[in-house]
Order: C-alpha cells, then sequence, then structure tokens
C-alpha cells in the first residue's frame, strides 16, 4: 500500500492540522517508509517463534506471591454522588458539568 499526497492532507484534516507543502512531503516519505518495513517485517517466517510473555506471566515470575492473588476482586461500590461532583464546577447547568467548546473549524 501506497500513501499520497491525497492520504496525507485527508488525514491531516480528520487531525485538524495544517501542514505546510514541506510537512505533507515528509508525513508522506515518512508513513511510507513505515509502511515498507512493515512489509518486510510481513515477509518474514514466523511459524517457529513462539509467542512474546503476557504481563500476567512476567508478574507471576517475579512475585513470590502468585500475581493473580495479588490483584484485588472487582467489587461494585458506590462512585462520588452527581451534587458533590458538580459541587466545585465553575459552570454547570444541574446535571452536567458546562465547558467551553475547544474544537473549531
Amino acid at each position: 500500500m501506497k500513501i499520497t499526497r491525497k492520504d496525507v492532507q485527508y488525514v491531516a484534516g480528520l487531525a485538524n492540522l495544517e501542514l505546510t507543502d514541506d510537512e505533507q512531503a515528509r508525513m508522506e516519505k515518512d508513513l511510507n517508509s513505515i509502511l515498507g518495513y512493515i512489509d518486510q517485517l510481513s515477509e518474514l517466517d514466523t511459524s517457529n517463534v513462539e509467542p512474546m510473555a503476557q504481563v500476567m506471566q512476567l508478574a507471576a515470575a517475579t512475585n513470590t506471591n502468585n500475581a493473580v492473588e495479588s490483584l484485588r476482586d472487582d467489587e461494585l461500590r458506590e462512585s462520588l454522588p452527581r451534587a458533590a461532583a458538580l459541587e466545585n464546577a465553575p459552570q454547570t447547568d444541574g446535571a452536567f458539568f458546562r465547558v467551553p467548546k475547544v474544537i473549531e473549524r
């Protein structure tokens, strides 16, 4: 897959970024370089490669106690009441926080 200047402009528009012509050219080159490297990696035979270790397996190996047992159980508990959460809000409509619009087009 080849990234074109049009693709870069489209993604920049989605991200609300204004890129100069030089930045667009550099982005196109960089993205194509990344995709080229991924294509190289996909050509490798990984059939004899073991899956990477999972975090929980690593934690269990380094922890003298069973790592799974050291995690707390998920328990339902009360959350902060809405009135208390809104108590110090600079602006509220009584049910929600009011915030200024931050995305402009």
